[in-house]
């Protein structure tokens, strides 16, 4: 058993040697868990923000002027004036995503009690900003006309008091979601291609070879390759949390790190098989990552962590229970964003071990074959 882990320990200490001897794996690994954390949190905003508002004002009246003020930053531009010729040249152009059109009378129409229509042109290729801005337009033109009907600017009040508590983010910004989820996704993503990078990089220096008189079992080199990349992962995304997501972002990290860490050691191992796996269909890097490129858009944009899991139609979530994202994706997000315990996550955790003994099976039985073959 000693001399069993010993060779475990050395090869993976090879395996480390060999990662920082690269330095275009490095870079990778520093990028992907710093700049794109933060460029993607930041950049790929899910809220409505600075969004681009025209109007077409045919009634010139107090109502339509008081409805174009309450229109503020920083959810929209501020509006600007054009003419109802130009409305669909604006749209067909992509300059505004939404333009107000407010007919002629509407303010002696409102006061008739006529139930006069204000036309809502939405730009519905911008998908995020026109569901959820065309909601906002809504509210406030119809808090501005309740307003201009009640004689005052105090609001009218509703028959019920209505208490909306936003839980785990009560700003309801989208940098707290999309900054731990882009952490979550690239433990997925490299995990994958470091694995198979090393296993395709011993067959491309020949070193393989090497390993095949050793007196070592492809259990061994399997575990070895696991415990250094999976390392280097490891340490990479806490410092990713700790760094960029708690210090640059200013998001708080809700649950604990150590029970996040080994949750992500028993993910690790079936991910890291995957890559083994797919590594061992492959005889260069380029076949790897088009290989590797469909499973990870797969595993990532179905594993919760993009869209929720109840937006999957019934079968396809099915299906996706066999895959050892979608269990560390809800893993994760007990722990970071709602600090649930261990009495909580224990569930995920051991559908994360049994997936992780069946790919590491998996794997083995091909990476056996392969070396044979050799």
């Amino acid at each position: 058993m000693m001399q069993w882990l010993s060779n475990i320990y050395r090869l993976g200490l090879k395996e480390l040697r060999s990662l920082r001897a690269d330095p275009v794996l490095l870079l990778l690994i520093v990028y992907i868990f710093s700049f794109a954390v933060y460029a993607v949190a930041t950049g790929a905003k899910l809220e409505v923000v600075n969004a681009s508002v025209a109007y077409v004002d045919l009634d010139r009246s107090d109502l339509t002027g008081r409805i174009i003020e309450a229109i503020l930053p920083p959810e929209f531009d501020t509006p600007e004036e054009i003419s109802a010729t130009d409305i669909d040249r604006v749209m067909n152009k992509g300059d505004y995503v939404f333009v107000l059109y407010f007919p002629p009378g509407f303010e002696a129409d409102v006061i008739a009690a006529r139930l006069p229509e204000v036309q809502l042109n939405v730009d519905a290729t911008a998908m995020v900003q026109a569901g959820n801005g065309s909601v906002f337009l809504q509210e406030i033109i119809s808090a501005e006309v309740t307003k201009f009907i009640a004689g005052d600017d105090t609001s009218t009040s509703l028959p019920i008091n209505l208490v909306v508590t936003a839980k785990f983010n009560p700003n309801l910004q989208s940098t707290w979601f999309s900054s731990v989820m882009q952490v979550i996704n690239n433990v997925t993503i490299l995990s994958v291609l470091l694995t198979g990078a090393a296993l395709i990089r011993e067959r491309e220096h020949g070193t393989i070879e090497h390993l095949l008189v050793m007196p070592v079992s492809p259990a061994e080199i399997m575990l070895a390759k696991i415990w250094a990349n999976g390392l280097a992962i490891n340490v990479a995304a806490v410092l990713s949390l700790w760094l960029v997501v708690q210090g640059i972002l200013a998001v708080p990290i809700a649950g604990s790190i150590t029970l996040f860490v080994a949750g992500t050691v028993l993910y690790l191992v079936s991910v890291t098989g995957l890559g083994i796996l797919l590594a061992t269909f492959t005889t260069s890097m380029p076949q790897f990552g088009l290989l590797a490129l469909p499973v990870l858009v797969i595993m990532n944009l179905l594993s919760g962590s993009t869209t929720p899991m109840e937006s999957i139609p019934d079968w396809l979530q099915t299906i996706m229970q066999i895959s050892p994202s979608t269990h560390f994706v809800a893993f994760s997000q007990a722990i970071l964003y709602r600090g649930a315990g261990l009495n909580t996550v224990w569930p995920d955790m051991l559908v994360m071990a049994g997936l992780s003994a069946i790919f590491f099976v998996l794997a083995l039985m091909r990476f056996r074959k392969t070396m044979a073959a050799n």
